[in-house]
């Protein structure tokens, strides 16, 4: 597996590497290359038995990340001579050193797309010659939306290459709270025992949106009665996505507002379930995913969801009305409007959290997804057909 982040950094694609590692169990051997931007981390580790390789870089700094290029070349050496497959979670920079070691090593690539408007086969080929050239010479494609479907068919890229094989759901750790767990993991958590509670989870960055839900829920304050914002995610950290200006904004209008005393805003956790269970509201904003983790994860903890409409990408997971709630996106007056429907109708909140966990169950489990892994994985390595490198 190569990944932009690994345990214990959070990503939605390191995180959903390690998910998909342990639902493979014993069927599959992995060890991890990934990069890192925290110095303390050791360069070479052990992360729940799997060998974990990482390359220190600032990812702010281009010039410091090319830097970097001898140290993640030679890792990458060491590690592809010992497998049969190079597993890339998105495309970036990295990406063109791990695929031209694979290819010169002989060794199979897939490359899960991760982002619509990022590593899609439209973005992949806007970014130059080099750079798609690399990318399409990938022996597989893994889409966790259709939506990379349709842009994979409009590059011309080879159907026979491209796989739909969606985020996976860990169902036992993302579950509905027991009788009196909400109320216990709001006191552990520091969360408001009576209030309705709205989350978000997220980097604060203009793609996901945090200011416009904190605007939204303001919004909704002269027709429903008090509730409050619990926002996790980092809000100071070395990714280029983060803007600090956001969290400032948000906490400067909430003192202005007077409801300072009714926002929470918490750091990354990697104890995140216990959010979801103490909650009553999941929302994600974004103007763009691929498919978010986040999401499916409050679907399984039987939370209602209400979420941007992205064509081929929310719309795949969320049936509008049945098993969440789409909007808009950047649409404030359209998300107000769904927060004071499901803040002032319980029954419709439960009736949603509880069809989102059942289309979880059926379309999103662990079990389901890793097993397409492992039968790509087998279909790889026991063909005899060489990749197609146009």
């Amino acid at each position: 597996m190569v990944t932009g982040a690994y345990y214990p950094e959070l990503s939605g694609a390191g995180l959903q590497c390690r998910t998909i590692i342990r639902g493979c169990g014993d069927a599959v051997r992995f060890s991890v290359l990934t990069t890192a931007v925290d110095p303390a981390l050791p360069r070479d580790d052990e992360v729940e038995g799997v060998p974990v390789r990482r390359v220190l870089v600032s990812v702010r700094s281009r010039i410091a990340r090319w830097l970097k290029a001898p140290q993640l070349i030679q890792a990458c050496l060491g590690m592809a001579r010992q497998v049969d497959i190079l597993h890339l979670h998105g495309f970036s920079a990295k990406s063109l050193v791990a695929v031209a070691i694979a290819k010169l090593l002989g060794k199979k690539v897939v490359v899960t797309l991760t982002s619509v408007g990022h590593d899609d086969a439209v973005s992949m080929r806007a970014k130059g010659l080099c750079a798609f050239r690399s990318f399409r010479t990938a022996d597989r494609f893994v889409a966790i939306s259709p939506r990379f479907g349709e842009l994979h068919d409009e590059v011309g890229l080879p159907p026979e290459k491209y796989r739909l094989i969606p985020y996976a759901v860990d169902l036992e750790r993302f579950r509905a709270p027991r009788d009196g767990e909400r109320r216990a993991l709001r006191r552990e958590l520091g969360l408001d025992p009576n209030l309705p509670l709205v989350l978000f989870v997220g980097f604060f960055s203009h793609e996901k949106c945090p200011d416009l839900l904190f605007d939204a829920w303001t919004d909704t304050f002269a027709s429903t009665p008090a509730s409050g914002l619990v926002l996790v995610g980092a809000t100071r950290a070395g990714y280029y996505e983060i803007d600090s200006r956001l969290a400032d904004r948000i906490r400067s209008n909430a003192v202005r507002l007077r409801c300072a005393d009714r926002l929470v805003m918490a750091e990354p956790t990697a104890a995140i379930e216990k959010y979801y269970r103490a909650v009553d509201v999941f929302v994600l904003p974004s103007k763009r995913e691929g498919l978010p983790n986040v999401v499916l994860e409050a679907m399984s903890s039987a939370l209602p969801c209400v979420v941007s409409r992205l064509r081929g990408v929310t719309d795949s997971m969320i049936t509008d009305g049945i098993d969440g709630l789409l909007v808009e996106p950047s649409d404030r007056h359209a998300l107000a409007g769904a927060l004071r429907t499901v803040l002032t109708d319980l029954d419709l909140r439960t009736r949603l959290g509880a069809a989102g966990r059942r289309t979880v169950e059926a379309r999103f489990s662990l079990a389901t997804i890793a097993a397409e892994h492992v039968k790509l994985y087998r279909e790889l390595t026991s063909s005899e057909e060489r990749p197609d490198s146009r």
